[in-house]
């Protein structure tokens, strides 16, 4: 009994997966009459079922019998495709390969990985219904900005691997290697914002904006609401967007430091995620006062592509400067010479310093130290992109951004004291 309770579990899952294929490929080509199409639910629905049965038989007698069901059943999927591309001259292969790993998908499911069959199922639905979504978001990619993450990757894969992974100069502090594959890092991070902001286009309005600004380069973000606030009546709507960019740094800053040290975030994810929402919440409070409002222009920032060759080139001398004279300070000033450099770091970039003092704090220097060092970058970052705006915008007008910033980031500060 429970042996034909688990066969027909196995068949069930194969025959789901069929079915459900079989229902987007068939939505799909609703319109086209009986007999036009090369499959719809029921042939779908088949050849799950036919992948599952083959799996199981195999499981008797051998495995060739299953690579010969695939191979018979390949064979008339192909002739199917052909015979229709004579008919109505459709070059597509879609349906064809849908066929193909629906009945490997079906197949493993028989196997046994009924979970891991329908999770891979739903993601292939995904990807045949969202097909219009998908092409539009590839014609708002620029082909410089394709080549340019091209060239970056190879360089990566290509690059990466060759580099020594050994510290050189004084104090051991250059690592080609690490160097490289921490600007890899802070690309693909910025990429994903850049991504966002391509696909969602130019009427993306201050939230999108704030969101990937701050994923790509929170103080462009910044410089380009003040311009736009100096132009406009109200500041509130600008105001939110810098308080959110501004924020969305801080959960960069906690990818950084996972990636790199997992351990430090034992000491720095309470203080970051507090500064964090303390933004958030005087976000949201700037947000309500301007949300009945929708009639100011909405700021487009034109950001560059982070993936292109010379700001990675770019980030990676900064990276290797503040990582020599992370090593230097500490060792010439102690603590204090590292808490000195955070905040100067912190005035031109947080990325660098909290990448260098993680990994710092897996070799000698205290992890108390290294918190309070990528601290005291961010709230030094943060306030000085409040300085920016205020001073772009008007600083008559909006000196009191940067105070209001700083009032925000008090708790967090109040909660790093009490841990450290």
């Amino acid at each position: 009994m429970e042996i034909t309770y688990s066969l027909a579990i196995k068949l069930f899952a194969a025959l789901a997966i069929g079915l459900l294929i079989g229902i987007e490929r068939g939505w799909k080509e609703r319109e086209e009459d009986e007999g036009d199409r090369i499959a719809g639910i029921r042939t779908f629905s088949l050849v799950g079922l036919l992948g599952g049965v083959s799996a199981l038989i195999s499981i008797q007698i051998t495995f060739w019998f299953f690579i010969g069901s695939f191979i018979m059943v390949s064979i008339l999927i192909i002739v199917a495709h052909i015979l229709d591309h004579r008919t109505d001259k459709d070059v597509g292969t879609t349906t064809a390969f849908a066929m193909m790993l629906s009945f490997v998908l079906a197949a493993w499911a028989a196997y046994g990985h009924q979970i891991p069959a329908l999770a891979v199922t739903v993601v292939v639905i995904a990807l045949l219904g969202y097909k219009p979504v998908l092409h539009s978001w590839l014609r708002k990619i620029k082909p410089i900005d394709f080549f340019a993450g091209i060239k970056l990757l190879v360089i990566s894969i290509v690059l990466l691997p060759l580099l020594p992974n050994q510290g050189y100069g004084p104090w051991e502090s250059l690592n080609p290697y690490w160097t490289w594959w921490m600007v890899v890092l802070i690309s693909a991070i910025s990429f994903f914002g850049y991504i966002i902001i391509q696909i969602a286009g130019e009427k993306k309005g201050v939230i999108l904006t704030a969101i990937s600004g701050g994923l790509i380069s929170s103080t462009a973000a910044t410089v380009s609401m003040g311009r736009f606030a100096k132009n406009q009546k109200s500041d509130f709507l600008f105001y939110s967007g810098v308080l959110l960019a501004s924020a969305i740094m801080f959960g960069r800053v906690i990818i950084e430091v996972l990636v790199v040290n997992p351990e430090i975030l034992r000491l720095l994810w309470i203080p970051l995620a507090t500064m964090f929402s303390g933004l958030i919440l005087l976000f949201a409070w700037y947000w309500r006062l301007k949300c009945h409002e929708d009639n100011e222009e909405q700021p487009h920032i034109e950001f560059n592509n982070p993936l292109q060759l010379g700001m990675a080139f770019k980030f990676g001398l900064l990276l290797t400067v503040v990582l020599f004279m992370s090593a230097a300070m500490q060792e010439w000033f102690g603590s204090y010479g590292v808490y000195a450099l955070s905040v100067l770091s912190g005035l031109i970039d947080v990325d660098a310093i909290a990448l260098s003092l993680s990994k710092s704090a897996k070799q000698d220097l205290a992890l108390e130290v290294a918190t309070l060092g990528i601290l005291l970058a961010c709230l030094t970052n943060t306030i000085v992109k409040g300085l920016i705006f205020a001073f772009i915008a008007g600083f008559k007008d909006n000196f009191k951004l940067p105070l209001l910033m700083l009032v925000a980031l008090v708790p967090g500060i109040l909660v790093a004291i009490l841990l450290l």
